[in-house]
């Protein structure tokens, strides 16, 4: 099965594709990965797509298809499309290309959580800047401050995880992803599961709508 899995910053949408991908061996198509690893490589794409995200700015459709394009041709199947499509216009080519591939989606699940929440969540946040671990200054603080249990790696606030720029994402959810919905609802794949509740919960939800 193949899905989409919605929902504004810090809703959740990585903890629970990851254990999507534990659980029941599906495989995550993330774009903010994709464009977090090519910023990390210094690539030109990934050079262009930080000046985009540290604004909270939605990268342009025409990289970010092209990005899903190359994945999806490399013949990954009961995938989890992770922060794509962002706008109806994304998801209008995402159809076109699936066609054109031969592929469906079965569910576009929203995860709902109150803003509030979502600003606590994401303004704590902090990931190791060598081996990618998350953790929260409140809910899953580093053993020591600023290091990573992990690997020994600097732990920092990512600049798309301040609270100026945490407002501009979620205005931008509001105004190009939340219209999402009704595309979804005609096309009777749309789901919402309430994402403000204990994780383990929202997944076993998620596990009844794919299964």
């Amino acid at each position: 099965m193949n899905i989409i899995l919605f929902g504004a910053p810090g809703a959740g949408k990585g903890t629970q594709s990851a254990l999507l991908i534990e659980k029941l061996g599906m495989y995550q198509v993330s774009t903010g990965d994709l464009f977090r690893a090519a910023i990390k490589n210094k690539t030109e794409l990934g050079i262009k797509a930080q000046s985009y995200m540290d604004k909270g700015q939605l990268v342009p459709d025409s990289v970010v298809i092209g990005m899903v394009e190359e994945v999806l041709k490399s013949g990954v199947r009961d995938f989890i499309l992770d922060g794509f499509p962002r706008t109806v216009p994304q998801a209008e080519a995402l159809d076109e290309l699936l066609n054109k591939l031969s592929i469906s989606i079965s569910k576009a699940i929203f995860l709902e959580v109150p803003k509030q929440e979502l600003m606590g969540r994401l303004t704590g946040r902090r990931v190791c800047k060598n081996c990618g671990a998350v953790y929260h200054i409140v809910s899953k603080p580093s053993k020591l401050e600023d290091v990573c249990d992990s690997c020994g790696g600097q732990v920092v606030q990512r600049n798309d995880d301040k609270a100026e720029v945490i407002e501009a994402r979620l205005k931008n959810y509001d105004e190009y992803t939340s219209p999402l919905k009704d595309y979804y609802t005609k096309s009777h794949k749309f789901v919402e599961l309430d994402g403000n509740r204990a994780t383990e919960i929202v997944f076993s939800d998620l596990k009844k709508v794919i299964s």
